[in-house]
C-alpha cells in the first residue's frame, strides 16, 4: 500500500544525504525493521466499512429534523471527514492494484497529479477530523457547564461559521502541506496541532468527568447508595478512557512518526519505526470506523433513524 506522497517521506528520511541514507539502510536490516506487509484487501475492506458507516450517519442526520442541531451537525462533519479518509484510501488502493496488474496504464506526470489530489484529500481529512473532534468536546463541555445558556452560546449561525472555518482552514493547510512538505516547520505545525487537540480533549473530558463525579457523590451521600455511586463512577471512567484511548491509539503512532522524522531521521531505531508506516495508516482508517460508534451510534434517536435508513423507509 503506497502512502501519501508527502507522507511517504516517513518511510524515507528525505533530509539525509545519499551516503547517510545508505548507512542507515545498512544499519537497519534486521528482521523487525522490514516493516509489516499489510494486504491491499485489508485497506479496501476497512475503507468500505468506514465509508458505509459514515454515509449512514450523514443520511440519518439529514433525514431526521430532530437531529438538525449544532451537536449533530458537528458529528455529521466528522463523518464527512472520515469519509474523505475512506474515499481517498479506496481510490489510491484501486489505482495501485489496477496499475500493478497492468489493467490501467497512466503517464507518470498524471500519476503525480492524481497522487497530489489524493494527498490533499487525506491531509484535509486529518486536519478536519482532529478539529471536529475538538469541537465536539467543546460542545459537550458547554452542554454540561452552561446548560441553561447553551442555545444562546452555540447558535446555529455560530455553528455554521465554525464548520465553514474548519473546512476552509483544512483545505488551505493541506495545500500548504503538499507544497512545502519537506520543510520541518510544516511537520512541527502538524505535531503541535495534534498535541493541542489531545490536551484540549483531555482537559475538557477530565473536567466533565470531575463534575459528574461530584454530582454522583452528592446523590450517593443523600440516598446512602455508595454501590450505585461506585458503579456510575466506574462507568463514566470507562467511557472517558475509551474516548481518549481510541483517539490516542489511532492518531498517536502517526504523529510520533512525524516527531521522529524531525528529531532523528538517520537514527537506526527511527528508520525501523518508519518501516511500519502502513500500520499507522491502518490505525487512522480504524479511527474512521470507530468514530461513528463513539460519537453517533450511541444516540437513541440516531439509532432509530439509522434503522429507518437501512430499511429504506424514507
Amino acid at each position: 500500500m503506497s502512502a501519501l506522497a508527502p507522507l511517504r517521506l516517513l518511510r524515507e528520511p528525505w533530509n539525509t544525504s545519499d551516503g547517510n541514507q545508505s548507512n542507515v539502510t545498512a544499519g537497519t536490516s534486521s528482521a523487525w525493521c522490514q516493516g509489516l506487509d499489510i494486504p491491499n484487501e485489508l485497506f479496501l475492506t476497512l475503507g468500505l466499512v468506514s465509508l458505509v458507516e459514515n454515509l449512514l450517519v450523514v443520511a440519518a442526520i439529514l433525514k431526521n429534523r430532530n437531529l438538525h442541531s449544532p451537536m449533530y451537525y458537528f458529528i455529521c462533519c466528522l463523518a464527512v471527514s472520515d469519509m474523505l479518509v475512506s474515499v481517498s484510501n479506496l481510490a489510491e488502493t484501486l489505482f495501485m492494484l489496477l496499475m500493478e496488474h497492468g489493467v490501467l496504464v497512466i503517464h507518470a506526470s498524471i500519476v503525480r497529479h492524481m497522487d497530489n489530489v489524493i494527498d490533499m484529500l487525506i491531509c484535509s481529512s486529518v486536519v478536519s477530523s482532529l478539529s471536529f473532534l475538538g469541537v465536539i468536546a467543546v460542545d459537550r463541555y458547554i452542554t454540561i457547564f452552561y446548560a441553561l445558556r447553551y442555545h444562546s452560546i452555540m447558535t446555529l449561525q455560530r455553528a455554521v461559521v465554525t464548520m465553514a472555518t474548519i473546512w476552509l482552514a483544512s483545505t488551505v493547510s493541506s495545500t500548504v502541506f503538499i507544497t512545502y512538505y519537506r520543510n520541518n516547520a510544516i511537520l512541527l505545525c502538524l505535531i503541535g496541532f495534534f498535541l493541542f487537540m489531545l490536551v484540549l480533549m483531555l482537559v475538557l473530558y477530565i473536567h466533565m468527568f470531575a463534575l459528574a463525579r461530584h454530582h454522583l457523590r452528592s446523590i450517593s451521600s443523600q440516598q446512602k447508595q455508595p454501590i450505585v455511586y461506585r458503579s456510575s463512577s466506574l462507568k463514566g471512567a470507562v467511557t472517558l478512557t475509551i474516548l481518549l484511548g481510541v483517539f490516542f491509539i489511532c492518531w498517536g503512532p502517526f504523529f510520533f512518526h512525524l516527531i521522529l522524522i524531525v528529531t532523528c531521521p538517520t537514527n537506526p531505531f527511527c528508520t525501523c519505526f518508519f518501516s511500519y508506516f502502513n500500520l499507522f495508516l491502518i490505525l487512522i482508517i480504524c479511527n474512521s470506523v470507530v468514530d461513528p460508534l463513539i460519537y453517533a451510534f450511541r444516540s437513541q434517536e440516531l439509532r432509530r433513524t439509522l434503522r429507518e435508513v437501512v430499511l429504506c423507509s424514507w
